[in-house]
């Protein structure tokens, strides 16, 4: 197919300043075993290319899964007219901006084409970690899934690009749910949000732990129930990368976004605290915070050779020894803005345009262990695993709760405690980050479901990071 629609594409191409099409072919497949209880398996093929124009300042672009020679030129030709009804009318004149010409192919980890595993294997080592999970009558509801998406690309320009792409996106969960009384607990491998998303083949279960990980998250799940709640207070708190993952996401991801920075988000996403001036001198986080956009560590699972504007992907500083550096931004909110951004320009799909998205936006491993952190904290709480979040909508003041908390007292790991939940002030929190866990503490983490766009668009992104210790911290329970 792809060889086909690149002497189709060159041939239908119109005279304009720029022409590319975007193709993007995706079959997907989720099997979910609940209760030793096989569900209905889901798959997909998705198959279709994005045609942009830009033609005397304007910007036009047009969709299809017609990939005839007939369904290429209708697409063409409503860009076209979109590009002409645009010209002079825009917020920003699209013939300044640079497009790059790239050529080359990308494949992440483990793109050979062959199965997981057989659906027959694959499906017996589902029902085994569900069955597994039954180990006390408390325990009310459980599951365990495995997604896998296969991603083919295509990115041409009528004056030469031609870029291809092939990714495996490997999506294993797994969790438990117990109940006494009015309590009920949820503990999950993942997390809601699939955190242990990769890049890559059956090495991805066992790097998540996913074997045998039903008889240890059930009895997580039957501790918490016996667990008092969490304390409530001003304490150090240890985040794990299970839950860093999401901090790092919504309170340093979402607001250094270009186009949200732009005013461009405000009436749906929202907007953000950071603003132009910032960038290049504010303090952002201790000294200790390094925070980079890298698209290109392979098992991640938002990498890839080039954004879906054709910019190379590279590794980038955005905050450097707590420092702003630079926002999340592709080739048009940077020839907007007038700063330099990174290659993000994105789409959730064939049928989207690129915008402003996350990729592998990851915190930097520090020097200290986890028992030199713990060692260090007289009072404070440990907390893994994300299960709730609410933020303002500039992405500033922020509440998050967790799965499983555990005590920290004169320097040592105490009790379980459940229901545990802090907040803050993005800048200031990340102003206590006092210890940065090292190499040994980091995890890869990511999620299939960030949400930004209009029309709504639902994109992967990854987040890797070590544990993290912050100071004096507002922590609190559920009855707090």
């Amino acid at each position: 197919m792809f060889d086909s629609i690149r002497p189709l594409f060159q041939a239908l191409a119109p005279a304009v300043d720029f022409c590319s099409l975007r193709l993007v072919s995706e079959s997907s497949e989720a099997v979910m075993v609940r209760q030793d209880v096989l569900q209905p398996l889901q798959s997909s093929v998705d198959t279709g290319a994005m045609v942009t124009v830009i033609h005397r300042g304007g910007y036009g672009y047009a969709a299809t899964s017609n990939l005839s020679r007939a369904g290429l030129r209708d697409a063409i030709e409503r860009a076209v007219a979109w590009a002409a009804a645009s010209a002079g009318r825009s917020v920003v004149d699209f013939a300044q901006v640079a497009h790059a010409r790239p050529g080359g192919k990308y494949a992440g980890p483990a793109v050979n084409g062959t199965p997981l595993l057989p659906r027959k294997e694959l499906i017996a080592l589902l029902m085994a970690e569900s069955r597994s999970c039954k180990i006390d009558e408390r325990i009310v509801d459980w599951y365990a899934s495995i997604g896998t998406v296969e991603s083919t690309q295509l990115y041409l320009s009528a004056d030469g690009a031609d870029v291809q792409q092939q990714m495996r996106y490997v999506i294993p969960n797994l969790a438990v749910t117990a109940n006494a009384g009015a309590d009920t607990q949820t503990r999950s491998l993942g997390g809601q949000y699939n955190g242990y998303c990769r890049q890559g083949g059956l090495e991805i279960l066992q790097q998540a732990g996913f074997y045998g990980a039903g008889p240890r998250i059930a009895a997580q799940a039957i501790e918490l129930l016996g667990a008092p709640d969490c304390p409530s207070g001003k304490m150090d708190l240890l985040l794990m990368p299970t839950q860093m993952m999401l901090q790092i996401h919504e309170s340093i991801g979402h607001p250094i976004e270009l186009d949200r920075i732009l005013g461009d988000e405000r009436n749906f996403a929202g907007t953000s605290f950071v603003t132009l001036d910032m960038f290049g001198h504010f303090q952002y986080g201790s000294p200790l915070l390094n925070v980079s956009y890298d698209p290109t560590r392979p098992e991640q699972f938002a990498s890839y050779g080039w954004d879906d504007e054709g910019a190379p992907a590279e590794k980038v500083f955005v905050i450097r020894d707590g420092i702003l550096q630079r926002p999340l931004g592709g080739a048009i909110s940077q020839a907007r803005a007038g700063v330099d951004g990174v290659a993000n320009a994105r789409a959730c799909s064939w049928n989207r345009a690129p915008i402003g998205r996350m990729a592998n936006l990851n915190i930097e491993a520090g020097s200290s262990s986890l028992a030199d952190m713990i060692g260090s904290v007289q009072r404070g709480v440990l907390m893994d695993t994300n299960v709730s979040w609410s933020i303002d909508d500039s992405r500033n003041k922020f509440q998050f709760g967790c799965e499983f908390g555990r005590l920290i007292e004169d320097g040592e790991l105490k009790g379980v405690v459940k229901n545990p939940n802090y907040r803050g002030i993005s800048e200031r929190f990340w102003r206590s980050l006092k210890a940065v866990g090292d190499a040994a503490t980091f995890d890869v983490m990511g999620t299939p479901f960030c949400g930004k766009g209009e029309p709504s668009q639902v994109i992967r992104v990854g987040h890797a990071s070590p544990a993290c210790l912050f100071a004096d911290v507002d922590v609190f329970g559920a009855h707090a």
